[in-house]
């Protein structure tokens, strides 16, 4: 089990559980957060570039979130860091959608001054059809193993 930074290694790998995405959530997202036609209304969505409603890609990033944390890639450690890399939104999620996450380490870079080490864990998530729809590599801190 991860524990700490040295337990990390570069080309480890996460997969999370599968979330379903409904009609009513994208709706009930957009509504509060992010009000544009093709997130809230099935005709105006037909007439636009996606052909039908898609959910808001801040939805899509909270969700990769939640299955981030799901899959507790830093162990006991929360999910904490400086920003994000490489945040994409490659294609549409659709009501119906079925996603998961998989991730990688891609970069490992121990503090010289603080008892921590950077993880870059380059995230993809993907849907039921096994199409890559969103990526992001957030900038991880996690805790050395303290001194005996």
């Amino acid at each position: 089990m991860i524990e700490w930074f040295e337990d990390f290694s570069l080309g480890m790998r996460f997969k999370s559980e599968t979330v379903q995405i409904s009609e009513d959530e994208i709706k009930q997202f957009a509504a509060k957060f992010d009000p544009q036609p093709f997130h809230l209304d099935d005709e105006a969505a037909q007439r636009t570039i996606f052909k039908g409603l898609v959910a808001s890609g801040w939805h899509t990033a909270g969700l990769a979130m939640r299955l981030a944390v799901q899959t507790r890639p830093f162990g006991p450690h929360p999910l904490i860091g400086l920003g994000v890399d490489g945040l994409r939104w490659m294609l549409p999620v659709r009501p119906g959608d079925i996603l998961y996450l998989e991730g990688e380490v891609v970069g490992l870079t121990p503090s010289r001054t603080k008892p921590q080490g950077t993880v870059l864990v380059k995230w993809i998530l993907y849907n039921q059809k096994g199409e890559a729809v969103y990526t992001f590599t957030p900038i991880g801190f996690v805790p050395c193993r303290p001194a005996a």
